[in-house]
Parts: structure tokens; C-alpha cells; sequence
């Protein structure tokens, strides 16, 4: 069988170490089928994309929608390199599936508009799917509406022509769409659970997510949250494709 590419822009180490580790508990593969790129390591990796069963694109410090001139050389240097890579997944219907930068960056690639208009904090909320969500082979087993973690600065606010909207939330209209047939983006994270979204909160203490002071009250919150629902979108995309 084919391993599954994870695709991640974290520049810090423990935040990379704990995004893989949350990729691989909840997508069920076992480590020798999951293959990871630190694209901020190594934005210029061979990637042979024909040896991969489907591809993940983490989610990320870096905003889309950040004008180019507050752009690190190293963001740009990456989203060069991921639209690289999506000029051959999109057209080729590659299966791919992106989580929270993943929705901005495919949003993006293929002419949305996302900006900071639905931004949320560091939470558990409700997304419930759409009609066409019912139909979808992606979203079959999901209940109509389920809790998952988020915590964004930037979001789709149009989606891209052809794209079908899958899920939403209250404060934030597009949670999850799907591009063609194979081609997927969430804007909230399937991979975390209460245990990895506090590694996150340690991590990005000071990154304009939240008050720095308000971090353990952060912690307690999101751990009352049921977001096991969310799991299976990982779990459902190696079933469709591995």
C-alpha cells in the first residue's frame, strides 16, 4: 500500500513533533505509511507526489492573506512551494486533504477570496453540514453536527469557483468544502485533541491567538469539549484512499 504524505509549514519543533503525532493517532496509519516534510526546512524536497496515496497539508503560523511585504522569506519561500505542488494535486485530482492553513492555502490556489472577516479564538464549536455534506463520501458516517476545534486568524470568505461547501459554523460560514472530486480542506483541525490543542496553546502563547494570561482558562475549556466526531474525517479520507 501507498503511504500518505503530511505536508507541515510548523517552524517549531514541538509543535511539528506533536501535529505528527496527532496525524497519525487519529488517521489510524501506522508511522512507517505516514511520511512528513518540514516545508521550513526544506522547501525545495523532492517530492515524487506519485508515491502517495493522498496527501494532508497541516495547519500553520503563516497566513494566506498576509500581505507580501509582511511575509518572512521563509512564508514565501513555502507558499511557493505548495503552489507548486497544487498545480499538479488540483489538476490531477489528487486526493488532499488540508486542515485551517490548508482551507486558506487551497482557497486561495484556486481563485477564493480569504481574509480576517471570520476569524475565530481558540475554541470548540459546532459545525454542521450541509446538504451536500450528505452525499459526499468524506462526510458519510459524520452526524448532521458535531463539535471540533478551531482557532484562526484568517478564513474563506468566497469560496473558490466549482467548490462545494460541506460545513459551517456559526461565526465562520465555510468550516469544510471539497474541490472537484478528490480535493478537500477544513478550516477546523480533525487531527487535535484536548491533550495536542494544549501543546498548541503552550506553543503559541504569545502569537495574538488569545491573552497570554487567559492560557490554563484556554486549557480547562477546550478539554470539555467532545470533538471525537471530527477524528473520523482523518480516518475516512485513508479508508477512501489507502
Amino acid at each position: 500500500m501507498k503511504p500518505f504524505l503530511l505536508l507541515s509549514t510548523r517552524d517549531h519543533d514541538a509543535a511539528a513533533a506533536g501535529e505528527l503525532a496527532s496525524f497519525l493517532t487519529h488517521s489510524g496509519l501506522p508511522p512507517e505509511r505516514l511520511d512528513r516534510i518540514r516545508l521550513v526546512l526544506e522547501p525545495d524536497a523532492d517530492i515524487e507526489l506519485g508515491r502517495y496515496a493522498g496527501v494532508f497539508l497541516g495547519g500553520s503560523p503563516f497566513n494566506s492573506s498576509d500581505p507580501l511585504e509582511q511575509k518572512s522569506d521563509v512564508q514565501v519561500a513555502v507558499e511557493a512551494r505548495l503552489r507548486q505542488l497544487l498545480d499538479t494535486i488540483v489538476a490531477e485530482d489528487l486526493p488532499f486533504l488540508g486542515a485551517c492553513y490548508g482551507v486558506g492555502t487551497l482557497g486561495v490556489f484556486a481563485g477564493g477570496v480569504v481574509d480576517r472577516t471570520y476569524a475565530e479564538p481558540i475554541s470548540a464549536v459546532r459545525v454542521t453540514l450541509t446538504d451536500a455534506a450528505a452525499a459526499d463520501p468524506l462526510c458519510a458516517g459524520l452526524p448532521a453536527a458535531f463539535d471540533a476545534y478551531v482557532g484562526h486568524k484568517e478564513a474563506v470568505r468566497e469560496l473558490p469557483p466549482g467548490a462545494v461547501l460541506l460545513g459551517s459554523s456559526t461565526a465562520c460560514p465555510v468550516q469544510m468544502f471539497r474541490l472537484k472530486q478528490n480535493l478537500y480542506a477544513t478550516q477546523f483541525h480533525p487531527e487535535l485533541d484536548a491533550g495536542a490543542l494544549a501543546q498548541r496553546i503552550d506553543v503559541y502563547k504569545y502569537a495574538g491567538y488569545f491573552p497570554p494570561e487567559t492560557a490554563e482558562e484556554l486549557k480547562a475549556e477546550v478539554a470539555a469539549a467532545d470533538v471525537e466526531a471530527s477524528h473520523a474525517i482523518l480516518r475516512r479520507f485513508v479508508e477512501l484512499y489507502g
